[in-house]
């Protein structure tokens, strides 16, 4: 039987776990930096004589010179991209969480959701401040917005935008790829961004952090039952979850409890058969849907009620346990290990006694007063 997706990066994972302690180690020590390479998924990091060459999400090759440097051969005008950035626009809030991992939140200058649907304080004080501008929705952003907020980089994970962008002159990195991103690369990717804001010392700060926090989740679920859980939502028209090569599904299987869709491989909110999500769902014990309680994760029965289909499904009984996510959730990633650590308390509660969660809610069977 092949290994699931989920244990081929858990093997890497755990390589990389062990060897940061020798990397750290083998810091610059007054002598002049040697050229490096770190592949971070399907991301890259090379430095080289006078700049840092990265590899995007696209496998487009990007120069990050020093401000005022010459430019490297080999690159487009909007190849290159002067280092430290100062002003960014970014697609999505991981990347907007990420910059605030690395100290520089005040580079941020465009999104593409506006000031209301925001809840952090560092953003919608960007947009008070007139700093942040709201560019347009992801999918049809206002290119004559984008050009007046001056970025020095465009962050994205639609390539299709980047011939406009080429054409006023504005650089683009392209911060995902085609296949969900795996539990390592989740956690390294900082270590892609941080040299965008010569901020290299800090991501390492941070992914230490995270990594602490995955060695206290395998310590503290190591022997305990596997609870089964599942990941995602039926739609009108669509079923969607995490396939199993997908971050929070290798967190499930490497804290000793079984994922349900581990056999399933592609892109994060993967479409599959209404069959394989009842199916899957009948045998589950926890259940962590993608739906918010302004979209109709209130309850169990309000849950149910929006696809009579769901309601048979084994964690919406009373012998199952239900999760919704905050509506700041997605919009944490610079508190990645907590985030880590509240999935792993939800899993096994006996291993975390007195835990209080702060980016998930457990579901009543009702509505009060319902």
């Amino acid at each position: 039987m092949k290994n699931p997706a989920w244990l081929k990066c858990l093997v890497r994972l755990t390589v990389l776990t062990t060897l940061l302690g020798a990397l750290a180690a083998c810091q610059n020590d007054g002598q002049k930096p040697k050229q490096s390479f770190m592949n971070i998924g399907e991301f890259s990091v090379s430095r080289k004589s006078g700049h840092i060459e990265v590899r995007d999400g696209a496998g487009r090759r990007l120069a990050l010179v020093p401000r005022g440097a010459k430019a490297p051969e080999g690159f487009g005008p909007t190849d290159v991209i002067e280092v430290p950035a100062r002003r960014v626009i970014a697609y999505r809030a991981f990347e907007v969480g990420i910059l605030a991992a690395l100290g520089v939140p005040e580079t941020l200058v465009g999104v593409t959701e506006p000031k209301e649907k925001w809840t952090r304080d560092d953003v919608r004080r960007g947009f008070e401040e007139g700093r942040i501008a709201y560019v347009g929705p992801s999918t049809a952003i206002d290119f004559e917005r984008v050009k007046t907020q001056r970025p020095d980089v465009v962050m994205t994970w639609d390539p299709s935008i980047i011939p406009m962008m080429d054409s006023l002159g504005i650089p683009v990195v392209v911060t995902t790829t085609p296949i969900a991103t795996c539990l390592n690369t989740h956690m390294r990717f900082v270590e892609f961004i941080a040299p965008f804001f010569g901020r290299e010392n800090e991501g390492k700060a941070y992914f230490k952090k995270v990594a602490a926090a995955l060695q206290d989740i395998r310590d503290r679920t190591r022997g305990l039952p596997k609870p089964r859980a599942m990941w995602g939502d039926i739609y009108e028209k669509r079923v969607l979850v995490e396939p199993g090569n997908a971050w929070v599904a290798e967190l499930i299987g490497l804290a000793q409890s079984d994922y349900l869709f581990d056999d399933v491989y592609g892109a994060s909110c993967i479409e599959i058969s209404t069959e394989r999500f009842i199916h899957s769902g009948k045998e589950a014990d926890i259940y962590f849907t993608y739906r918010t309680a302004r979209r109709g994760a209130s309850s169990k029965a309000a849950l149910a009620r929006t696809n009579p289909l769901i309601a048979g499904i084994r964690p919406l009984g009373p012998e199952g346990r239900v999760y919704a996510p905050k509506p700041h959730y997605a919009q944490s990633a610079d508190r990645l290990d907590e985030i880590l650590t509240e999935i792993s308390a939800i899993l096994h509660p006996r291993a975390y006694p007195g835990h209080r969660m702060s980016f998930f809610v457990e579901l009543p069977d009702v509505d009060p007063g319902g």
